[in-house]
């Protein structure tokens, strides 16, 4: 898989590790720390290489994303500002990249999501969170992965930017473009469907 950036001439390589927020690691990145940049990569990587992968399941294409993804944060670094946090910014040039993928790939798809009620799924709240991220590492991947690739592709992508990205509803809005309602009924849709699958599984 691709690596982080090399150094570029004219950066300044740091003596100690670098550690630090998100945000505080991108202003240093900007400032010309590359080794700033290196840890955001090693935060990130997996989980966004995780994302497209599961939402693509085309392990080339997301790989060819991922290393795309990294150059744009690098281009845009300068420009950054942490009025949202940074996994929310980052998951939106991801989420944007796997789109346009979707589209070049299937340009018939339609990603809209097809609109019900709700309420029906009420009693199926309760978040699949944790069973998620223990199949994560488990044997139960495989089922987990079957259930994810049986949901409609926006619940899919709600719930990887909220298991993979840790962004709360309101983010998951902005990263999809769509109303906080409408990112909360694709979250709610896709926990009660996953639930369902999952139950149903050997």
């Amino acid at each position: 898989m691709w690596r982080a950036l090399p150094l570029s001439a004219g950066m300044v390589e740091p003596t100690r590790h670098a550690a630090g927020s998100d945000a505080d690691l991108m202003r240093r990145f900007a400032a010309g720390e590359a080794l700033a940049f290196d840890a955001l990569y090693q935060r990130y990587e997996l989980r966004v290489f995780r994302y497209l992968l599961r939402n693509l399941r085309d392990r080339a294409l997301a790989e060819d994303l991922l290393q795309d993804i990294w150059f744009a944060v690098a281009r845009e670094a300068s420009r950054y500002e942490p009025r949202s946090p940074f996994s929310a910014w980052l998951f939106r040039i991801a989420h944007n990249r796997m789109i346009d993928a979707i589209r070049a790939a299937r340009p018939e798809v339609s990603l809209e999501l097809v609109t019900s009620d709700a309420a029906a799924c009420e009693s199926l709240l309760p978040s699949v969170a944790g069973p998620y991220a223990e199949a994560v590492a488990s044997e139960e991947l495989a089922a987990v992965l079957a259930a994810l690739a049986q949901l409609p592709e926006e619940q899919c992508q709600a719930f990887l930017l909220q298991q993979e990205g840790d962004l709360s509803t309101e983010d998951i809005a902005a990263v999809m473009g769509c109303p906080f309602e409408t990112a909360k009924s694709r979250l709610r849709y896709a926990r009660a469907r996953l639930r369902e699958l999952l139950r149903g599984s050997p």
